[in-house]
């Protein structure tokens, strides 16, 4: 009987990650000042919504291999986000929806 507990809760609980990959993943609390310095170390960043799965606004910081969660409405980070698009990860777009919308385009200049 445990055995068999232990191997739902194992189930349950990868089905669950499964699901929410994002779920162990968010920011629990957010700093509201940050130095200069840590901005300028920035290799990346993502944006945190309050969702579902994640109760909080946040912008991630990855530093060196380490997060940082701050507040989206600090002046300083809203100013340094704006400079810095470029480092927010790119989804990748299908494939075949990019070669139709550069047919179309080919076809508009065409014409």
């Amino acid at each position: 009987l445990v055995l068999f507990i232990s191997m739902l809760f194992l189930t349950l609980l990868l089905l669950f990650l499964a699901l929410f990959p994002g779920a162990f993943n968010c920011c629990t609390k957010v700093s509201d000042e940050i130095p200069k310095g840590i901005l300028r170390r920035v290799e990346r960043f993502e944006i945190q919504k309050a969702d579902v799965l994640c109760h909080l606004e946040a912008v991630i910081l990855y530093i060196e291999g380490r997060k940082f969660c701050v507040s989206p409405r600090i002046r300083k980070v809203k100013k340094w986000m704006k400079k810095n698009k470029h480092k927010i990860p790119r989804k990748k777009t299908h494939g075949r929806k990019q070669r139709r919308t550069k047919i179309i385009k080919k076809k508009e200049k065409k014409q």
